[in-house]
């Protein structure tokens, strides 16, 4: 979608904010679109997002495979609906490498949610992105809060310690493990357990409760050690495949949302965010405009050949790059 004078971005977002989701889903599409003739559509649709009051709870949810984080995603957004709230899921899958589109990009793992009248899941793929979410996911954060969703829950893909990129975006991170995974986790407890505001020892049901509560008390020791002096972060046992210890999760999340807003850290955690969001972007619209510059292009193609063929070191072609970069920028 393009529109010279913005118009048809108006319309769009006009309907995005009526509560459209196929218009939510056209605009998410519009702001992951990597063709640089986008950029001024995306900029202006995204500001228009910025004048909206955001009253939402942003959540990522990781963890490792198998933990059923998408079980457990969609249990939770039914209680939120249940509850009054309007949920959005952003699942961040895996790309593939011949098509750049989502491995598991369907809604097949949250067939009761995706159907629910007050829910939006939109699948995207990582396209290569670190820290288990996509390049656009803020941008897609922003769309669905002005669709008045005021929920909006992050499954990432689950990759360990690059989860840091994903804490920049969100209010909490929650991270989902099984019973018996506590010695596994010690050794990550430097990277993703420092960073989780809460962990859900999911499948606590059947024979695995009182595994489920050993891993539990096993975590706790293991955060105290990860970030000593820290009294609020949370352990929980849930079952998603049940729904126990569902409600809890979610009045947890709502109490220590409450602690922080009260502290004065929530609005300064939002404002850090939106800094990492302008120096990211600064980055990623650089390089796509170096990478669209034909001359440039030529200069970085014969300054690489002199690399791999060792009649230059990369140090000093990197700096012949960046003379040329500034001498005569994006022609």
């Amino acid at each position: 979608m393009t529109a010279s004078d913005g118009s048809d971005i108006q319309t769009l977002f006009d309907q995005v904010r009526s509560g459209a989701r196929v218009a939510l889903a056209q605009a998410i599409t519009l702001v992951e679109s990597q063709r640089p003739e986008d950029l001024p559509d995306q900029a202006k649709l995204v500001g228009l997002c910025r004048h909206e009051d955001s009253i939402s709870v942003r959540l990522a949810v990781t963890g490792p495979p198998g933990a059923g984080k998408s079980t457990l995603i969609e249990r939770l957004g039914l209680h939120l609906i249940e509850e009054g709230h309007r949920v959005a899921v952003l699942a961040i899958d895996p790309s593939s490498e011949k098509s750049g589109g989502s491995i598991l990009g369907d809604k097949t793992r949250m067939e009761k949610l995706s159907v629910a009248e007050n829910a939006f899941i939109r699948p995207s793929p990582s396209a290569g992105h670190s820290g288990g979410v996509s390049e656009h996911t803020r941008e897609s954060i922003s769309l669905c809060e002005a669709a008045r969703y005021n929920v909006i829950l992050i499954e990432t893909m689950g990759v360990g310690q690059a989860e840091y990129r994903v804490q920049k975006m969100v209010d909490l991170l929650l991270l989902v493990t099984i019973p018996g995974a506590g010695d596994g986790l010690q050794g990550i407890k430097r990277g993703i357990m420092e960073i989780a505001d809460m962990v859900i020892v999911n499948k606590a049901d059947a024979d695995n409760i009182g595994a489920a509560r050993r891993t539990a008390a096993e975590l706790k020791a293991a955060c105290r050690l990860a970030a000593p002096g820290e009294n609020r972060r949370i352990v929980l046992t849930a079952s998603a495949k049940t729904g126990e210890g569902i409600p809890k999760i979610w009045e947890a999340v709502s109490d220590l949302i409450s602690h922080r807003k009260k502290q004065g850290s929530f609005s300064k955690q939002r404002a850090q965010q939106d800094k990492a969001w302008f120096d990211d972007v600064v980055e990623s619209q650089l390089k796509r405009r170096l990478e669209s510059a034909e001359r440039l292009e030529i200069a970085r193609d014969r300054l690489t050949s002199l690399v791999v063929s060792g009649e230059l070191d990369p140090v000093s072609a990197a700096g012949l790059y960046v003379d040329a970069v500034l001498r005569h920028p994006f022609q």
